[in-house]
């Protein structure tokens, strides 16, 4: 075989390596981004069990509503300067959204594994929290909690293009039993 021929086969030999070991490392990185992803949802979802931040949430939903109506609350979420979390609970939750908007932002975390899990979660507490918010912007500016803000709106996009979620095409849908619907209707009608 004469040595040009031979030179021209290893060339090409070590292409085909070179491409070889290149498919092989973007695999790799595909592999290593999805446990990169699961990773940080799971710590989300963990985050989102813990009792600091439930309780932060249920004083969302139970609470804030009255405390804004009180003059001396609303100034101390206008002040500039630390918002002591253990009088005003929605900073907790805040915060935590706003983390989650600079995940989602910045493609740390996949916007649909997000959004299938926590869309709802994120435009209902955007709706509770948006006047405590828009308190703090009077006087610290548009980019206090920009990233949460972000986030409730494509979160509210997300649920425009999927307003029944994203249950997979072609399976059927099981048929739940729901033996007190009558009676619970019945009884709301009452109320």
């Amino acid at each position: 075989m004469p040595l040009e021929m031979l030179n021209t086969v290893a060339s090409i030999g070590t292409l085909v390596v070179i491409g070889a070991t290149a498919i092989a490392a973007i695999v790799q990185l595909r592999h290593m981004r999805a446990a990169n992803q699961l990773g940080a949802v799971l710590a989300l979802e963990r985050d989102f069990r813990t009792h600091e931040l439930q309780e932060s949430f249920r004083y969302v939903q139970r609470e804030l509503h009255y405390k804004l109506q009180d003059p001396a609350y609303r100034a101390e979420l206008e002040e500039i300067g630390f918002i002591d979390d253990r009088t005003h609970l929605e900073i907790r939750a805040i915060n935590w959204f706003n983390e989650l908007g600079t995940l989602v932002k910045n493609d740390l975390v996949t916007e649909s594994a997000f959004m299938d899990m926590f869309s709802r979660l994120v435009v209902s507490y955007w709706e509770k929290l948006e006047p405590a918010i828009a308190i703090m912007r009077r006087r610290r500016g548009d980019s206090q909690y920009h990233d949460f803000e972000y986030l409730a709106i494509r979160a509210r996009e997300w649920l425009a293009r999927h307003p029944r979620g994203t249950f997979p095409d072609g399976i059927r849908r099981t048929a739940l039993r729901d033996p007190w619907a009558t009676q619970d209707a019945q009884a709301g009608a009452k109320r």
